[in-house]
């Protein structure tokens, strides 16, 4: 097998395993987000208990996705880390923070409000973190001779600060759909009257970075108008994804906002894979630039595809066996 064919075949599974992260663990961080607005201290037990069975095993993701970096492409490692330890370590200690607060905050008493702050805090600082390393991805890193030659706070911009904001937003907006989807009676009523105001600033912050976006990188002018009768689907899908979920909560439909959401996370996601391809370490390095010897590739690519099935498998039984309606002092816990 070639390189080229290997090279691109570990990019498929890192960009997977990290669209199936967004995903699945953004809708647990949007929850901690919405928390300070929940109406009243039943409504953020339900809303806890809502992912209290499958929260840690959507991290199995994120976990994947790095190694797999660290195996298939060390020079990401090399450059990217370094540029980014400030924002990584805010990221995990937020992770850290929101996962504590899940095991704590069900035995506390006396202490509970601490741990409902924990649990709102962490999962704030890992999302604002979370987004703004990709906007700091767009921007791309100052190297030389593979080498990381910026500062540390050089993630950390206008720019990335927006897209930090609108992560938030985008996690809260998923959060509050799966809101809709597990819960009934007043705290589904609470979360149908929110999604059209974060519907709407979603659509704002996206309509900004996508705007803003050239002015950082040029090239991307250059990809979206020199492919314009292909990338645009990616958008236009975005968008109807939207228009999707604005009808579907108007409609009082339970399940399908969740998913409205899921598709424009997706659409947007590959908008941004589209607008980098094919470089891996913006603006310098490509996919095959960055990659590890064949040999190592393959040695890795025999045991990922072994252990990809039996993630998808037990991660699917999970919210499977959790699945329906999660109703006040019924839970997990």
């Amino acid at each position: 097998m070639e390189t080229f064919d290997l090279s691109v075949i570990w990019a498929v599974i890192i960009a997977f395993s990290i669209i199936m992260y967004v995903l699945l663990d953004g809708f647990v961080l949007g929850l901690g987000i919405l928390y300070p607005l929940a109406p009243d201290e039943e409504a953020r037990n339900v809303m806890m208990n809502t992912a209290a069975p499958i929260w840690d095993g959507n991290e199995t993701w994120l976990v994947l996705a790095g190694t797999a970096l660290l195996g298939a492409f060390p020079l990401v490692y090399t450059i990217v880390l370094p540029a980014l330890y400030i924002g990584v370590f805010l990221m995990v200690a937020g992770l850290i923070f929101r996962g504590v607060a899940f095991e704590f905050r069900f035995k506390a008493r006396r202490s509970r409000k601490w741990w409902n702050l924990a649990f709102a805090g962490g999962s704030a600082v890992a999302t604002f973190a979370q987004g703004a390393v990709v906007g700091a991805y767009i921007q791309g890193f100052e190297t030389q001779d593979k080498t990381f030659v910026g500062g540390p706070f050089d993630w950390l911009t206008p720019f990335s600060v927006a897209t930090g904001l609108g992560m938030m937003a985008g996690f809260a907006l998923l959060g509050i759909t799966w809101i809709i989807m597990k819960t009934e009676g007043h705290v589904q009523a609470w979360a149908f009257g929110l999604v059209p105001r974060l519907l709407a600033v979603v659509l704002a912050v996206f309509a900004v970075v996508s705007l803003w976006t050239p002015t950082v990188d040029p090239g991307v002018w250059e990809r979206w108008f020199s492919n314009i009768q292909v990338i645009w689907v990616l958008p236009a899908l975005a968008m109807l994804s939207a228009a999707l979920l604005f009808w579907s909560a108007r409609a009082g439909r339970s399940r399908l906002p969740f998913f409205a959401t899921m598709s424009m996370f997706l659409f947007t996601y590959l908008g941004l894979l589209v607008s980098r391809w094919p470089y891996v370490v913006p603006p310098d390095y490509t996919l095959w630039e960055a990659a590890s010897a064949p040999s190592s590739q393959l040695f890795l690519l025999i045991g990922t595809l072994f252990v990809i099935p039996i993630i998808l498998g037990y991660t699917g039984w999970a919210y499977w066996v959790f699945r329906g309606k999660v109703r006040p002092g019924e839970g997990y816990h």
